[in-house]
């Protein structure tokens, strides 16, 4: 099948931490057997407003075309003010860009059109959609939902995406349970998560903590950027000193544009992963490091409750609870316990329930 994937977050020539869960994706319909082509529409900013985000690195100097693993990536401009006082005209300037595309595709055409976050790129994901009469599916991996339909500007249109799109996929049982709270009525809905694997490399068994207990030192990895507000870093500073006033010696590593061999190597050396966001979709990293071999502490965001146990997700998000959950995490026997990802996440399993979308014949759940 012939598909185009349209995408707000993807890799850039100098930000390889960006949108990897798409860029994942891309390749696993390339594996597949589908014909993907990639549009990653990017807003006009200079450069000092890059420092308004981390995931917009990158942004202000990117080329309108590059490559990135073996796909040819178009990205068109269009223009976006901060938080969005007038969407209509960032949804009329990402639409304008269609002749642009066609050009850039030449005689070939879509037969489905897959669209990673909903706003704005959705607006142009719909738009082309119409044009080349082919369905289109949307998938929301948190802010479209978490933040976005509450929001005031671009609630009404990001709820009119999701209930126009002939598919809806949510990559968390808990984001579609979100959205039909907020009485959003998709056509048809899935949740279809992003995959999990670990190449062998870096791939390994889950490892129990050795050494002296509360005398000792402890390297806790805190799997995010820290200037990113939902990754709360301040809870994970908290929870560190609580550690050392009960005797650790605690060193905390964060992550910011590494590529993934980086990070997969710092989750490997680290003693724990520690996760204290308000919101997640996945998170991804959370099963990275367990594949990585390294426990993992979390609050109770996105899916990490279906696989952790209990005594590592947290509820009530406190520094003390968060410092037990570290300490349990550390004198578990991991070789006797050890934390198994449910098959769902596998490769090929997401790639069954994403084939057997694109053909029209998964039932909606």
């Amino acid at each position: 099948m012939r598909i185009l994937l349209v995408t707000l977050l993807h890799p850039l020539p100098t930000n390889a931490a960006r949108g990897t869960f798409v860029a994942d994706h891309a390749q696993l319909l390339r594996d597949s057997g589908h014909d993907v082509r990639i549009i990653n529409p990017l807003p006009r900013m200079l450069q000092y407003m890059e420092q308004r985000r981390s995931t917009l690195t990158g942004v202000a100097k990117s080329p309108k075309k590059f490559e990135h693993n073996g796909f040819e990536i178009l990205s068109p401009r269009f223009i976006a003010l901060s938080d969005h006082p007038y969407p209509s005209l960032t949804s009329r300037s990402i639409r304008n860009r269609k002749k642009a595309i066609e050009s850039w595709l030449g005689t070939w055409r879509p037969e489905h059109i897959i669209c990673h976050t909903l706003w704005p790129v959705g607006e142009l994901a719909k738009s082309l959609a119409k044009r080349w009469k082919v369905p289109w599916t949307g998938v929301v991996h948190g802010h479209d939902v978490d933040v976005g339909l509450d929001h005031s500007t671009i609630g009404k249109r990001i709820r009119s995406m999701m209930e126009s799109a002939d598919n809806m996929v949510f990559v968390s049982q808990g984001l579609k349970r979100s959205s039909e709270q907020k009485n959003v009525l998709p056509k048809a809905s899935f949740v279809i998560p992003c995959h999990s694997e670990m190449d062998a490399e870096w791939a390994r068994p889950m490892k129990p903590w050795k050494g002296r207990w509360r005398r000792e030192a402890i390297d806790i990895l805190f799997p995010s950027d820290p200037r990113r507000p939902e990754k709360n870093n301040l809870l994970a500073l908290q929870t560190g000193e609580i550690l050392e006033h009960r005797g650790w010696i605690v060193g905390m590593t964060t992550l910011k544009q590494q590529p993934r061999s980086i990070v997969w190597d710092r989750m490997i050396v680290a003693d724990l992963t520690l996760i204290t966001s308000h919101r997640e979709s996945g998170p991804l990293v959370a099963r990275e490091s367990i594949l990585c071999g390294t426990p993992v502490v979390s609050t109770n965001v996105g899916d990490v409750g279906t696989y952790l146990p209990t005594s590592l997700v947290i509820d009530e998000a406190t520094p003390e609870l968060l410092a037990d959950a570290c300490e349990s995490a550390l004198e578990t026997n991991w070789i006797k316990n050890p934390i198994t990802l449910p098959r769902k996440f596998s490769q090929e399993s997401v790639s069954q329930q994403w084939s057997s979308l694109l053909q029209g014949l998964q039932e909606e759940e």
